[in-house]
């Protein structure tokens, strides 16, 4: 990465920090994915259950290939049939750790995120006992109204490109039409501003690119 944009993310970053602390989060800044990881896995106890639920940054750090060696985990892809996955899905919502990514963070210490079932974003708000949020600097916004666009316009459409048997018109033009479809994934759309009980949820801010 070069010197300039390494620095650029770094006082950037902190700063959301700084912002994400003052509305009861914690948050922390890792110039790197590897330590992003340690840092994660400092902050999940050793006895935990951890499930997720949209968190491809996550994966991109090697978060869930730790977790899933390390501890008890709720992980629906290890499911073969529908049923089953709802189920484990349901499970992730007792989890005591839940690691999710972030659609969009407004520089000022606001989250958005978008669901097409809503498991991920009932996790954030209600049910596990701890949260974390890996989430890359190009996720983070100067404003929130920039971070409900980038959620809505890049990381919805961009998302979509996922599941091709579900047709959308994002996915045909990868453009948003702020559709009614029965396929659409933008169901609920969450902006969490702050943080109660205190520090319930937590950030990890990494200097790098990371999911959609």
């Amino acid at each position: 990465m070069e010197q300039s944009m390494k620095l650029f993310y770094e006082k950037r970053g902190q700063l959301l920090v700084k912002n994400l602390r003052s509305r009861h989060f914690d948050a922390y800044y890792c110039d790197t994915k590897e330590a992003a990881l340690e840092k994660a896995l400092e902050l999940i106890p050793a006895d935990a259950t951890v499930g997720w639920g949209g968190a491809i940054s996550a994966v991109q750090i090697g978060l869930m290939d730790a977790v899933k060696s390390g501890y008890k985990v709720y992980d629906r892809d290890t499911c073969t049939t529908l049923e089953d996955r709802v189920k484990m899905m349901k499970k992730c919502l007792t989890a005591d750790v839940f690691l999710t990514g972030a659609n969009a963070i407004s520089l000022d210490g606001q989250m958005v995120n978008i669901d097409g079932n809503g498991n991920r974003v009932a996790a954030i708000v209600y049910g596990p006992d701890s949260v974390i949020v890996v989430a890359g600097m190009n996720k983070v916004m100067d404003t929130l109204e920039d971070a409900i666009r980038r959620a809505r316009t890049i990381a919805a459409p961009m998302n979509k490109q996922r599941f091709p048997d579900n047709e959308t018109p994002c996915h045909v033009t990868g453009t948003c039409a702020d559709c009614k479809s029965a396929d659409c994934i933008c169901n609920q759309i969450l902006i969490t501003r702050h943080c109660r009980p205190a520090g319930r949820i937590r950030f990890i801010i990494v200097g790098e690119e990371l999911g959609l």
